[in-house]
C-alpha cells in the first residue's frame, strides 16, 4: 500500500487508462469537486485515457453523460460505463428470452427494455434488484413473492450506501438486498464492482492489458475490491465514504492511497 508521492509517480508510469468512480470520487451529489477538471485535463495532456464507471444503477448512461455535461465535462458514450450494462451483457448470454421483474427506477426499467427484455410483474423468470430510489412496499412484496416461488435473483450493485453532500448517505442497492434477504433468506449475486464480471467488462471495453489500467474510487468494498488479486492498480481516494479507520479494519487493501484526484493529478 503506497502513500509516498514519488512512489505513486513511479507507479503511474505504465498506466494508460484511468477508470474513475463518480460519487465520492469526482463529485458528491450534484457538487463537482474543484479539482476534477484539472485531473481530467492532466490525464489527456499525458496521452492517457479516462473512463467513468458507476455502480449507481438508478440512472442510465444518457443521464450520467448529461449530468457531466452540466458540470462542464463532455465525454463520448463509450467513456461512460455503468453496472447495469455488466448485468445486461451477462443475462443476454445466460438467460436470453426470459421474463424479468426489475425492482428499480423507471430509468433502470427503460434500460432493460432498450436491450430487448420483456418486463413482467406477474410471472417473471428472473428478479433483478437495482438501486431503487422509487422503492415501494408493493415492489418489495412482489419481489419477495417471486423469489420465494423460485425465480432467479440477481442484484445490479452491492453498495450499502450512496454518498451525498455534507457527508451524508442514503441506502443503496445492497441495503435493499439485505431487507429482501431478511424476508426470503436469499441474497443475490451482484454484477457491479467488485464482481469479477465487472473487471472483465472494463478490460474488454478499454482493450488494454490489466497492467495498463488503474481504477480510482472511494470505497474499499467495491472500487478497490474489484481490482483485488489482479494486475489492475487500485487507487483509494479519501474524498468519499472511506475513513482511515476503515482501511485498518479492511481485509481488502488498495495499492495506492491518496487524498483525492487533485493530488494524483500532480503526479502524472
Amino acid at each position: 500500500m503506497i502513500r509516498n508521492k514519488e512512489q505513486i509517480r513511479e507507479a503511474m508510469k505504465p498506466i494508460r487508462a484511468f477508470i474513475l468512480d463518480m460519487d465520492g470520487t469526482i463529485y458528491l451529489g450534484n457538487a463537482l469537486f474543484p479539482y476534477t477538471r484539472s485531473f481530467l485535463d492532466m490525464v489527456k495532456q499525458s496521452g492517457r485515457a479516462y473512463y467513468f464507471f458507476t455502480n449507481n444503477s438508478s440512472k442510465d448512461v444518457k443521464t450520467y453523460i448529461d449530468k457531466l455535461h452540466t458540470m462542464g465535462i463532455d465525454i463520448e458514450q463509450q467513456q461512460m460505463m455503468i453496472s447495469t450494462h455488466v448485468i445486461l451483457r451477462w443475462l443476454k448470454e445466460h438467460h436470453a428470452g426470459k421474463r424479468v421483474y426489475v425492482v428499480g427506477t423507471p430509468a433502470l426499467q427503460a434500460e432493460f427494455q432498450r436491450h430487448g427484455w420483456q418486463l413482467d410483474e406477474e410471472h417473471p423468470d428472473i428478479v433483478v434488484l437495482g438501486f431503487d430510489t422509487t422503492l415501494t412496499y408493493d415492489k418489495l412484496s412482489k419481489a419477495c413473492h417471486f423469489i420465494r416461488e423460485g425465480a432467479a435473483y440477481y442484484g445490479v450493485n452491492p453498495d450499502l450506501n450512496c454518498p451525498m453532500e455534507n457527508d451524508t448517505f442514503i441506502p443503496d442497492c445492497g441495503s435493499m438486498a439485505r431487507l429482501i434477504e431478511a424476508s426470503t433468506g436469499r441474497y443475490p449475486e451482484f454484477f457491479g464492482k467488485p464482481s469479477p464480471k465487472t473487471l472483465e467488462y472494463i478490460i474488454g471495453e478499454t482493450t488494454l492489458a490489466a497492467e495498463q489500467i488503474a481504477i480510482i474510487g472511494d470505497r474499499l468494498y467495491t472500487d478497490i475490491a474489484v481490482a483485488d488479486h489482479s494486475a489492475v492498480t487500485s487507487i483509494l481516494v479519501m474524498s468519499g465514504e472511506t475513513k482511515e479507520a476503515d482501511i485498518e479494519k479492511s481485509e481488502v487493501k488498495p495499492d495506492i492511497v491518496i487524498e483525492d484526484i487533485g493530488e494524483l493529478a500532480k503526479l502524472l
